[in-house]
């Protein structure tokens, strides 16, 4: 009985000393807080701008401006805008030539391909303004007006016909072929000349290489598709 009580006795000496210590952290925790209270409460505590404190005043000039720009952006045409100005910078198209020396030796090497068709263009400024497909005129080379006018629409789209001696070596395609294959690599040839021109050419469609090409033969067919005509009996 001796041991126990001197047990009970121990347990709340113990007890009482550790209370006020604890007691002490958390009045020092509960002040540090009060003076120093988080972002959260802070932001709590603001007070939130109401609609009546800040007015949204309209002008009305400007709004009734903003409506007649509207109405006039929707009565121009923007496709026609565009092509009146390509129009107006073709027709003021001036030739520049402080580059263009007739005298000069040196010419300018493009290679133009279609379908299967090889063209390897040289534009010489010395000699006479002819064009030359496989040592022939190219008039007697391609025999039809409208494959003529393929194969030089590029020196016609820069205002360039009679300028220079061109010679053309083409093999492989056909005749259609061969000369969009002249004319791919006339208007290359142009762009080694003076590269001012890409942007006219690249948007007339003449650097760019048309990748269409035959589609092959397949197996049990005529040709790429054709199959062989079927009878009933």
């Amino acid at each position: 009985m001796t041991e126990k009580k001197t047990l009970t006795k121990v347990t709340p000496s113990v007890q009482g000393d550790k209370k006020p210590v604890v007691s002490a952290k958390k009045t020092a925790v509960k002040k540090s807080v009060e003076s120093n209270p988080s972002p959260t409460e802070k932001n709590k505590n603001k007070k939130k701008p109401t609609s009546k404190n800040t007015p949204i005043k309209k002008d009305v000039e400007s709004i009734a401006v903003l409506e007649e720009v509207k109405n006039n952006l929707s009565s121009v045409n923007l496709a026609e805008v565009g092509n009146s100005l390509d129009k107006a910078n073709e027709d003021n198209f001036v030739f520049d030539e402080s580059k263009y020396d007739e005298n000069s030796p040196n010419y300018f090497e493009a290679t133009g391909r279609r379908k299967t068709a090889v063209a390897r263009v040289r534009l010489y400024m010395q000699g006479d303004k002819t064009i030359t497909v496989n040592g022939k005129n190219i008039a007697d080379y391609f025999p039809t007006l409208i494959l003529q006018n393929v194969a030089t629409s590029a020196l016609d789209k820069m205002r360039l016909g009679g300028r220079f001696k061109i010679t053309v070596v083409v093999q492989g395609g056909g005749i259609n072929a061969q000369a969009e294959a002249i004319r791919h690599g006339i208007a290359r040839a142009l762009v080694v000349f003076n590269p001012e021109y890409r942007k006219r050419l690249r948007k007339a469609g003449f650097l760019t290489r048309d990748s269409r090409m035959k589609e092959r033969k397949k197996f049990g067919l005529k040709r790429a598709r054709r199959a062989p005509q079927w009878s009933k009996r």
